[in-house]
């Protein structure tokens, strides 16, 4: 479905449309006509004649059959309440009503074809603005539909939103901003406004928090990058945020480049080992991303509040799990050590993955593990494709995660799937020692994750599953799936929708569509989703085709499916904006329409 409003006859801008008499209305009290792309109620009351909206802007039921004294018209519904001289309501969670010019010409009401308020590009960034600061989805809603159909792009649209976020202190929906914008190019109208408004759902729950405190740059002279990453070693170990916050907005007022930023922000995280569950460097990839959206001008908005995040952050060497039953911190900090004679030596572009790396990744052994990569680094392995390798096994920990484990257990697998995305693409950035020391973080994540698939859960077609009994058709595969995901926990069922659509070699993009308008119409944290963008990115990363891709969206469809269907709430009130403002009728009868008749 478009998100374009209906299509209605042309009109010329001063058209106006004949009501009845003036005598009618006064005994009619109220009537409907049709204005040039929505139903309007005309009112005659104490002596005046004014024009709105039929629809509630709540939930679009007729105000027709509402109420009007003191001039207050009422939608009994909800009882929202609205001037019915200016369209403006006295509730604010209902948004204001359109009003239409109405005039009385030789004994007859006529009223104007369109809205008196002229409804341009500046007046969506308003009503964003205003449904930003009072956290109203509806208004979002509909200034996001507003703001796409007047032409600006997604990338304008993220940037206002993230430029809102950053005035808080505690900033939230980043996160989600990013997905948005990344998943962006492969969603249609319709699915990519319900990823937008759910990012600014989130983003608005900042604006009750404080105003960010503004921690000003050194005044010094030009400090060294080695300068300040040692102090930023330094007062994140103290868990001094106000002076690791002055180090990194020195570091961006003094130009360093974004790899510079990644070693500076990801290479002093990566000191605490899988800090947070890997939520830590998880969110400095997700704002780099954001930054690669909505341009790196922007970061000193969007990175210094970074800074609190690191110092705050509790690592994985605080867990007694990872030094029971074995040993791990020590050989792995004495690997770290190793790393940059390591990575001095030349890269083999041709360095081709042994045959049992995955088993040997997902395996019981994790000093083997650890050496693995030791002696694939040494062989010359780029350690972006080490990454790669590492993110796929965290890939399979979701695709064969047992059903004997609680939902709950989902979580430790997401997070380890994420912050191996992360690592993989902050290498990418910046392949400097102490950021590729994350790879090794990431693959003992994954060990830890190894009793989650005990025992492994089959992946499609290795059992009698009914797998070549589905259709062959890409569209009635993307149908079947959403039924499944319609349905409590179906999560076998709707991996083999996903993986025979793979197997088949149809389009990834209109998948990825599907599976984003599955996941942002539930009630779900930003875990979910965003397991699905880097389900995304690394399919991009093995070439779209194939069993790795494969793989990788079964895991990801088998994750969204364990927590699937939701109340769906939040969707069915984007759902009203959008209905809304395609001009279609929700709740008048045929009948309200001829009420002039």
């Amino acid at each position: 479905m478009s998100t374009q409003p209906a299509a209605v006859k042309p009109a010329s801008a001063h058209d106006l449309i004949r009501v009845s008499t003036l005598e009618e209305l006064r005994s009619a009290g109220v009537k409907v006509v049709q204005g040039r792309d929505r139903p309007v109620a005309v009112y005659c009351h104490d002596g005046e004649v004014s024009a709105v909206d039929n629809r509630c802007p709540h939930l679009g039921f007729p105000l027709s059959r509402g109420s009007v004294k003191d001039g207050i018209l009422t939608c009994h519904w909800h009882q929202a309440r609205f001037d019915l001289c200016s369209g403006c309501t006295f509730d604010l969670w209902a948004d204001d009503v359109p009003r239409y010019r109405a005039i009385v010409r030789d004994g007859d009401v006529f009223i104007s074809a369109d809205p008196e308020h002229r409804e341009d590009t500046e007046h969506h960034l308003r009503r964003l603005e205003k449904g930003l600061q009072q956290n109203i989805s509806l208004i979002q809603g509909k200034s996001l539909l507003g703001l796409l159909r007047h032409g600006m792009g997604v990338t304008e649209i993220l940037r206002e939103i993230t430029r809102f976020a950053c005035r808080f202190e505690n900033r939230t929906g980043l996160v989600e901003l990013a997905i948005a914008g990344r998943l962006f190019p492969v969603l249609n109208e319709e699915t990519a406004y319900f990823a937008l408004l759910r990012a600014a759902r989130v983003v608005a729950t900042s604006a009750n928090g404080p105003i960010q405190t503004l921690r000003e740059p050194l005044e010094g002279a030009d400090y060294s990058f080695a300068t300040l990453k040692n102090w930023m070693r330094q007062w994140s170990r103290a868990r001094h945020r106000d002076g690791a916050e002055r180090v990194v907005r020195t570091a961006i007022r003094q130009g360093y480049s974004p790899a510079q930023l990644t070693d500076l922000l990801v290479g002093v995280e990566t000191d605490r080992i899988y800090s947070a569950q890997g939520h830590t460097l998880d969110a400095i990839n997700k704002h780099f991303e954001l930054l690669d959206l909505i341009g790196w001008e922007h970061a000193g908005e969007v990175l210094p509040l970074l800074a609190r995040t690191i110092v705050q952050s509790r690592g994985a060497e605080e867990e007694a799990e990872w030094y029971h039953p074995i040993e791990l911190i020590p050989p792995l900090r004495t690997l770290e050590r190793e790393l940059p004679e390591l990575l001095a030596a030349p890269r083999a572009v041709d360095w081709k993955v042994p045959a049992d790396f995955t088993a040997t990744l997902l395996g019981e052994d994790p000093l083997r593990l650890l050496n693995a990569l030791k002696d694939a680094l040494k062989a010359g392995a780029p350690p972006a494709e080490l990454a790669k390798q590492v993110c796929y096994a965290a890939a399979l920990r979701l695709a064969r995660f047992s059903a004997n484990n609680e939902v709950g257990d989902w979580f430790n697998p997401q997070h380890t799937f994420n912050y191996a995305n992360a690592v993989h693409q902050t290498i990418k950035r910046a392949p400097t020692p102490d950021v590729v020391r994350g790879l090794f973080q990431a693959a003992l994540a994954v060990y830890h994750d190894r009793f989650l698939n005990v025992p492994a859960a089959a992946l499609p077609g290795e059992r009698p599953d009914g797998f070549d009994q589905l259709p062959c058709d890409a569209e009635a595969l993307r149908k079947g799936l959403l039924e499944s995901l319609d349905q409590r926990a179906n999560v076998n069922s709707a991996a083999r929708y996903a993986a025979r659509y793979v197997r088949l070699g149809h389009p990834l993009e209109a998948l990825f569509d599907t599976l984003a308008l599955a996941t942002v119409r539930e009630n779900l944290d930003f875990h979910t989703l965003q397991v699905l963008e880097d389900g995304f990115t690394q399919c991009r990363e093995w070439g779209g085709s194939g069993p790795q891709v494969e793989h990788i969206l079964v895991g990801v469809v088998r994750d969204l499916a364990a927590f699937c269907p939701t109340a769906r709430a939040p969707h069915h009130t984007a759902t009203i904006a959008l209905r809304l403002y395609r001009g279609e009728k929700l709740y008048e009868d045929e009948a309200d329409h001829h009420a002039a008749d």
